[in-house]
């Protein structure tokens, strides 16, 4: 059984910063991709960044320059680190990862972030 566990979310002004990070436990050590998506009231899911195993990175145009996503490979933790937040940021932050030793894509509950003054 793998379980994803998100932490690090809350309330933040804008401008500010927070970092999260996605922690996999269970029967694998082979993590392919990590990434972390989105999604605000009312509106759709969308992709905040993803790492691969080598260590390449994807940003959409909404975050990129403001978030940096890494990964300990060794801790099997994936993190994200969220700088100069706005408002438009806030929404439930979702983590999943793959694996080359099983198939289908694994999530975490998600964790809210909000900034607001």
């Amino acid at each position: 059984q793998v379980q994803l566990v998100e932490s690090g979310g809350g309330l933040v002004q804008p401008g500010g910063s927070l970092r999260l990070s996605c922690v996999v436990s269970g029967s694998t050590s082979n993590i392919n991709f990590m990434g972390w998506h989105r999604q605000a009231p009312g509106k759709q899911r969308e992709l905040v960044a993803w790492i691969s195993s080598s260590g390449g990175t994807n940003y959409p145009d909404s975050v990129k320059g403001r978030f940096t996503i890494s990964r300990d490979n060794a801790k099997k933790t994936g993190y994200l680190q969220m700088d100069s937040l706005k408002p438009e940021d806030t929404a439930v932050y979702y983590c999943y990862a793959n694996f080359f030793d099983r198939s289908g894509t694994y999530w975490g509950q998600g964790t809210q972030v909000t900034v607001s003054s």
